[in-house]
């Protein structure tokens, strides 16, 4: 069995919980900014004084409304301020966050809400209230439900002021990092969201294993704009080992703006999820298509790539470094003003990178250090980090992790970051923790201490011929056409490899006028044409050149619609709901055999 360990040079004090270093703030560096708080069309500046005291005035609300320490409160809200505020709040008060998606339906939130036995909740909208009142009603464990923006943070503050300091500082002195700080539920790709518990002692572990790992990402003064879901362990954890390293943090949902966010706020690294820099690349390239730069970009693209791998074998020479500094003006420089003009590194999570766009945007001045870890193990086990670059692998494991391979090639993970249970669940804590190995489901292999994903043990699908297929690469070369959105592979139990593919809305007007036809006509009219079918299968092709003919797509359908987090077919990190698109899409897949 393969493994890997990295020590770890920290110790939990166990008496402690991720509130100390607020408090701690507060005290000692009482003006220091922490957050910059979008307001009135500008970001200002939040001291750690004024945090504090917002946690505190919170944290009293929580306790006069009834709120007793272990309680379970429900926090359900986009990316914004007080998420943050309410997290913090949530644990002052000694309880523990139940973390819910914004986009969750109603039969979800119904899920969690009960399994968790969920003692108070806190809505963002009325909105939000409108689509899940009726499951909160139904729900005996709650009590009330308040909406931030209905004056939640007013009315917690109001009720808080009969409550004593010594009242609120008593909860924190019972308080220990063995306390649950959130359940996270799992995105339910397939069956029910299973709770995961994370303690403060696992927030604590894996801040300070990060806070080693990102080194001059995470030191004061620095910045990063996060608009991933807090709701999702990878923002949380960046949230608090920002916080840990007084880098300032700034909060948007806005993602149709982000752009604009980027420019104002300027953030020296940003986070996010390999879909999204794919759709930055797609989108930058699609751009230059439609202005007629195509070939331009195309030059660029490829030169940074070159750029990238030279690194990795002594550096560039001189022609390779020419081209990389015109290209540098002409393309890169865009590409880093995009991100607001300052960042000067970004982490990806939830999902594989590729090494193709990992080397892209390391030859465009931005590298990206890509990790991997689930819920499960409070986000990171693994990362790439300044000095310590395997483009395409997940990077080394954190201090204090212990990472194995086992005999059927699953990845197994041991250390502090690592959950020790479901909630209320010992049937799955079982099966998933053996012998003090948690067993990832992922399928992986080591090289140089370096983990690389290959694919997850359900996902593998095994043909009528009983060829055994991992869908993720196939699926992540055709994606990387600027033209595809998602797509799904299939073919368990079928004669051959089959794929579902969807066309990205913002890239289809382009196509459209490039081929001179109506603005008006609709994918599933175009889904026929043989231009269009043409680029699809180039891009099914570059897929199966990376495989065996077994493993190749012979068919693929183009559908008419989109793969969403709104219509349930991607969980609120971009990933594919495979069970939900089977049951969605039989006929079409159905077809494919016919």
């Amino acid at each position: 069995m393969q493994e890997s360990t990295k020590a770890a040079n920290f110790s939990i004090d166990q008496s402690a919980t991720c509130v100390d270093t607020v408090l701690r703030y507060r005290a000692e560096r009482p003006t220091m900014p922490l957050f910059r708080r979008y307001a009135n069309g500008t970001w200002v500046n939040v001291t750690a004084a004024q945090f504090a005291d917002e946690v505190d005035a919170v944290a009293k609300g929580l306790i006069a409304s009834g709120v007793q320490p272990g309680d379970r409160v429900a926090l359900l809200s986009a990316t914004r301020y007080e998420w943050t505020l309410v997290d913090y709040a949530i644990w002052r008060a000694g309880a523990t966050t139940v973390a819910i998606f914004d986009t969750s339906s109603s039969d979800q939130v119904n899920w969690i809400l009960s399994d968790s036995g969920t003692s108070l909740v806190i809505l963002e909208t009325p909105a939000h209230l409108a689509a899940h009142g009726e499951v909160i009603k139904g729900c005996a464990s709650i009590r009330e439900t308040l909406l931030i923006d209905e004056g939640a943070i007013a009315e917690l503050t109001k009720r808080g002021k009969g409550v004593s300091d010594a009242d609120l500082n008593s909860r924190h002195e019972q308080a220990s990092a063995a306390d649950a700080a959130t359940l996270i539920y799992t995105s339910g790709t397939t069956g029910r969201p299973k709770g995961v518990v994370l303690t403060h002692a696992n927030f604590m572990a894996e801040s300070a294993a990060v806070t080693a790992a990102l080194g001059p990402m995470m030191t004061e003064g620095k910045s990063t704009l996060l608009f991933l879901p807090l709701a999702h362990v990878f923002a949380r954890v960046i949230a608090v080992t920002a916080l840990e390293n007084k880098v300032v943090v700034g909060h948007t949902s806005d993602i149709a703006h982000l752009v604009d966010h980027f420019a104002a706020f300027a953030p020296d690294f940003v986070l996010s999820v390999p879909r999204v820099f794919e759709k930055v690349y797609n989108s930058a390239e699609q751009k230059a298509v439609d202005g007629g730069k195509g070939k331009i970009f195309a030059l660029a693209a490829a030169t940074a790539i070159e750029w990238s791998k030279a690194q990795d074998t002594g550096g560039a020479g001189l022609v390779l470094n020419l081209k990389h500094t015109v290209f540098d003006k002409l393309v890169y420089a865009k590409l880093r003003a995009a991100l607001g003009g300052r960042c000067e590194a970004a982490v990806s999570g939830g999902g594989p990178l590729g090494a193709r766009l990992g080397h892209f945007y390391r030859g465009a001045g931005v590298p990206i250090y890509e990790g991997y870890g689930l819920t499960e193990t409070t986000a990171a086990v693994t990362v790439n980090q300044p000095g310590q670059q395997q483009v395409g692998s997940v990077g080394r494991p954190i201090e204090g992790m212990k990472i194995a391979i086992a005999e059927d090639g699953e990845v197994l993970l041991n250390g502090p970051v690592v959950f020790s249970g479901y909630w209320n669940n010992e049937k799955a804590t079982a099966e998933a923790i053996v012998d003090g190995w948690f067993h990832t489901g992922d399928l992986g292999s080591l090289t140089d201490g370096y983990l690389s994903i290959t694919g997850r043990k359900k996902e593998i699908i095994v043909t009528a011929g009983g060829k055994n297929v991992s869908p993720a690469q196939l699926e992540d070369t055709i994606r990387a056409n600027a033209l595809v959105s998602q797509c799904l592979v299939v073919g368990d139990a079928k004669p051959f490899i089959g794929a579902l593919i969807t066309i990205d809305p913002e890239a289809f007007p382009g196509w459209l006028d490039r081929h001179e036809l109506p603005a008006d006509t609709s994918i599933a009219d175009a889904a026929a044409n043989p231009v269009l079918r043409a680029e699809i299968q180039a891009a099914v092709d570059a897929a199966n050149a990376t495989v065996s003919k077994a493993e190749a797509i012979k068919k693929f359908a183009i559908l008419d619609s989109d793969f969403t987090v709104e219509n349930g077919a991607l969980t609120p990190t971009l990933k594919l709901k495979r069970n939900v698109i089977h049951d969605s899409y039989k006929q079409a897949i159905a077809d494919l055999y016919t």
